[in-house]
């Protein structure tokens, strides 16, 4: 079976690394262009186009599908392109551009999907993050037949993972990625005997995973802890939790919650010691210690190295 895949980031790639070393031929990569990175701002191929390149395989980068769009020649050029290679499926993951239904159509077997949830729960861009800020205790991967609808197609394969207590969305990701990569193969391999059961999505339980935005990151001690500091693992690694402190940003990469009461207003440093910076929220009503923090142009560090560089103490408050 011939695939052709389309994908973006190192989630993507992990699931093109499998299917490679299932054996399946991949004659075209699609993924998005080169874009700046890093302080000198420097053009960067996606993290699919360097594992492509580095099994001499071709590789597009249109800037749009759409040929009613702004860059129909464009568009036309990739559909020209997908018609003429030989294929008899796309494989998308983390692509990153719409995929229109005169490109959904062009592959023989269809487009199939791997999406970091158990959907029809997370449908949308950021599926990771809202299962951790939410509170999920299980997420998972779902292989599904795309259709034009976002994320609404029939479901072919499911399997779920718990969400552990300590996961962030860089440790969930990988899990994932790893999860994803098992079950593409397994549906291809599955495929080639046959087609697989479709289950339809029950429009009932759907939820939506909006995009990440920096906005959030910043954060309000008036929440509870425990709404906080899932905040802090579900913004981890991006956009990065944080509050201001005499209006330096410091960010947030790992905390506690404690259920004590305290008479301190939200935002308050109760203590801060090498056992972490103790914070009053939600109006006194529970606590959060923060255990890994990070000043702006320094590394994440424990809080007692942390503190012997940025010294923090009882009575000064955190401002969102």
């Amino acid at each position: 079976m011939k695939v052709i895949f389309a994908g973006t980031p190192e989630f993507a790639a992990t699931a093109l690394k499998a299917i490679l070393a299932a054996g399946f031929e991949v004659p075209l990569v699609l993924t998005q262009p080169d874009r700046p990175a890093g302080r000198g701002m420097q053009l960067h191929a996606s993290a699919v186009k360097q594992l492509a390149l580095a099994h001499n395989i071709p590789v597009a980068q249109p800037i749009s599908l759409r040929l009613d769009g702004k860059y129909p020649e464009v568009a036309a050029a990739a559909h020209e392109l997908l018609r003429t290679t030989p294929h008899d499926i796309m494989v998308v993951a983390a692509y990153g551009l719409i995929l229109p239904l005169s490109c959904l159509q062009i592959p023989r077997l269809g487009c199939l999907n791997i999406h970091g949830s158990l959907l029809p729960r997370w449908r949308g861009a950021a599926p990771i993050h809202r299962a951790i800020e939410t509170g999920d205790t299980e997420t998972g991967i779902t292989i599904m037949q795309m259709e034009e609808g976002l994320d609404t197609g029939p479901m072919l394969l499911k399997r779920s993972l718990p969400i552990l207590e300590q996961d962030s969305t860089a440790t969930l990701h990988d899990k994932l990625a790893d999860l994803g990569g098992h079950m593409i193969v397994d549906a291809l391999q599955q495929l080639g005997a046959g087609p697989l059961a479709a289950e339809i999505q029950p429009e009932s339980s759907v939820t939506y995973a909006a995009k990440i935005s920096k906005e959030e990151a910043a954060i309000d001690f008036n929440l509870p802890a425990q709404v906080i500091a899932r905040k802090i693992r579900a913004f981890n690694p991006f956009p990065a939790a944080h509050g201001s402190i005499h209006q330096t940003v410091i960010k947030f990469w790992r905390a506690e919650v404690i259920e004590n009461k305290t008479e301190n207003a939200s935002g308050t440093i109760i203590d801060a010691s090498g056992q972490g910076v103790l914070i009053a929220c939600d109006g006194g009503k529970s606590q959060l210690r923060v255990l890994e923090l990070q000043k702006p142009g320094g590394k994440r560090l424990p809080a007692q190295e942390f503190l012997q560089g940025f010294p923090l103490k009882a009575g000064q408050v955190f401002q969102a």
